[in-house]
């Protein structure tokens, strides 16, 4: 019933967070030994972030609600015995100071959000308090950490907002950290709001000079494994089909900036670590496939079927509510100044998302060891690729970049005293 392809990941080491690994070197070795303070780790997205974190040797402290589904990555990767487990709502400013402040943190990430653009149009009272409210409320307790006396390091901080942030005109150019910000639905709206935001409370107190970083990432649409959640296409279609159902498909013309989960979190990890040398980082990010990997729901599903067979239907005749039909994101900004680029390209990432789920289905791994695999896999062909991040030596190089044959090159000279 099922294709099941298998990626054989070249092994970092026996030991995936040891030295002789190699993955504490990665992203210039910023996250060894580190405080990361993680909200909305229990959801999809940042149940990979706190594994990966943990694996480049982080110490983690997570603050989110309870895991939004069941079954959850975060409870299949045993993430509460792992890390610093902390349940509550952003929406609690005190709950949010008391966490920051207590737990001192070197790295904040703040990934916990109300993230469905439907549920946002039957709560957007909740969507609003949640992206909004919540963002300041992490906002806040940077202010104040700030000041603390006895605070005298640097700390960085990547707020997560999303694509969707932009006025989308719907004119099929892609979308640059310069253009207008602004939101059809409560969800997109939200999250332009939560960009403002960020960007007023930056100029506000987070100079250059200040001890706080503080920059915010915008990403497309992510898929991968252990992604269990309602309303969104694969964990949609899988149950779907294990139910022996067709997929129904609300909009299969619409396009989107589709990209493995891993793609994003590597950019915000790495922006983070930038963040702690460079502070003219600190602005906002787009992270996203290249312009020629955009493809509709359609080419998704259709692909998604080359591993698990069956069938969809389109139902976009019925009534739903308003879904932008196109949305491309530049990330020419963070080429040039990170030095980021996408690794998996469109059918790379439908492969590996296929890879966790046929592979859990079938019980031949479980999702900690398929989870971990993945990331190796991915760190390897990042290497592979020649991009700066997963090596070690980016702090005693210096040099200018280029693109050659699609890839970043840099042309590299050993640095100098003082560089």
């Amino acid at each position: 019933m099922f294709s099941h392809n298998t990626f054989a990941a070249q092994s970092f080491g026996s030991d995936p967070s040891s030295e002789g690994g190699g993955l504490n070197a990665c992203f210039a070795g910023a996250y060894a030994g580190k405080k990361v303070w993680l909200s909305g780790h229990t959801g999809f997205k940042g149940a990979w972030l706190a594994e990966w974190l943990l694996l480049l040797g982080a110490e983690v402290y997570g603050y989110a609600l309870k895991p939004p589904s069941t079954p959850s990555l975060f409870d299949q990767l045993d993430l509460g015995s792992r890390l610093h487990h902390h349940i509550s709502d952003i929406r609690d400013r005190v709950a949010v100071r008391e966490s920051i402040l207590s737990f001192q943190p070197d790295f904040v990430f703040h990934l916990a959000a109300q993230p469905l653009v439907r549920y946002s149009y039957a709560e957007p009272v909740e969507t609003y308090e949640t992206n909004v409210l919540g963002t300041i409320h992490v906002l806040e307790a940077l202010r104040e950490l700030r000041n603390q006396s006895s605070n005298a390091r640097s700390i960085a901080a990547v707020m997560v907002t999303t694509d969707k942030c932009y006025e989308n005109r719907e004119h099929g150019l892609p979308y640059t950290e310069e253009d207008a910000l602004g939101g059809f639905d409560p969800y997109s709206s939200s999250k332009a709001m939560a960009e403002i935001a960020i960007a007023a409370y930056r100029r506000s107190y987070f100079s250059e000079q200040s001890l706080i970083c503080l920059a915010s990432a915008r990403a497309g649409n992510v898929i991968g494994g252990g992604d269990w959640a309602e309303d969104r296409i694969i964990p949609d279609a899988l149950r779907a089909l294990e139910k022996g159902d067709s997929i129904a498909v609300r909009n299969p013309l619409a396009i989107r900036p589709w990209q493995h989960v891993l793609e994003p979190l590597s950019g915000y990890l790495w922006l983070g670590a930038r963040l702690m040398k460079d502070p003219t980082l600190a602005t906002a990010f787009n992270f996203g496939p290249t312009p020629q990997e955009n493809y509709c729901v359609k080419d998704v599903v259709s692909e998604l079927l080359q591993y698990w067979p069956g069938c969809w239907n389109d139902i976009s005749g019925e009534h739903h509510v308003h879904e932008a039909q196109r949305l491309n994101l530049s990330i020419n900004k963070a080429a040039s100044l990170l030095h980021w680029h996408p690794i998996w390209n469109f059918k790379k990432t439908l492969a590996h998302t296929m890879e966790w789920y046929c592979s859990h289905h079938q019980k031949k791994s479980d999702a900690l060891a398929l989870t971990r695999e993945q990331i190796t896999s991915y760190m390897t062909d990042a290497r592979e690729a020649a991009l700066v991040w997963p090596n070690d030596n980016y702090q005693r190089t210096v040099g200018s970049w280029e693109i050659e044959d699609g890839r970043w090159k840099m042309e590299s000279r050993p640095a100098k005293a003082g560089e």
